[in-house]
């Protein structure tokens, strides 16, 4: 079984590369750019922490056009990064193109780190989101591709305390972009 990973350069999406690469599974992680604001800080965490433990290269993919069509906190730095946090529509952008990236590679799925729904802020973060977008993806493109969400049982403390275990470090998640976290998004806030 292959996997698209779609990954940020973030604890979470890290940590799932890391589970999967243990479980001997052929990733290709895919890196998306869609404008935010935390790109280059995202790319290089990005690059740096596959390299530090021995995961595929991430190829990138460059939609930011999406961030200026639809600007949100996470794109637009006039806009509040926790208020304004909400992109309509990410993920399921995120996931077609994971999927069609997977259509082209041969792979039978596609990952997202979604953590536990019971947690969820946005309405695309959920397990009936992921069934849902599965089954459009199944009729958009006319084969299953699988959409996995490893970390779904997982809070984002449990996330912290497994990923220390697993010697994950390096990684970027804060929403801003600044060098220092902002504590002020729903990404910092996580970590609190």
């Amino acid at each position: 079984m292959s996997t698209v990973m779609l990954t940020s350069g973030g604890l979470d999406s890290t940590l799932m590369s890391v589970l999967a690469k243990e479980l001997g599974q052929v990733t290709y992680p895919l890196f998306i750019n869609y404008g935010q604001r935390s790109k280059n800080r995202e790319w290089a965490a990005c690059k740096n922490v596959h390299r530090n433990l021995g995961l595929p290269k991430p190829v990138k993919v460059d939609v930011a056009g999406i961030g200026k069509l639809i600007p949100c906190g996470l794109t637009d730095p006039s806009l509040d990064v926790y208020e304004d946090a909400f992109l309509p529509g990410r993920n399921l952008f995120f996931l077609l193109l994971g999927a069609s990236y997977a259509f082209k590679t041969n792979s039978d799925a596609v990952a997202i780190g979604l953590l536990n729904d019971k947690f969820s802020i946005f309405p695309d973060q959920t397990k009936e989101f992921i069934r849902l977008a599965e089954t459009a993806i199944y009729q958009t493109l006319g084969r299953r591709i699988t959409l996995v969400t490893p970390l779904m049982s997982f809070t984002k403390q449990e996330v912290i305390v497994l990923a220390r275990k697993k010697g994950v470090s390096g990684t970027y998640s804060c929403h801003s972009g600044a060098e220092k976290p902002c504590r002020k998004c729903i990404s910092c806030k996580e970590f609190q």
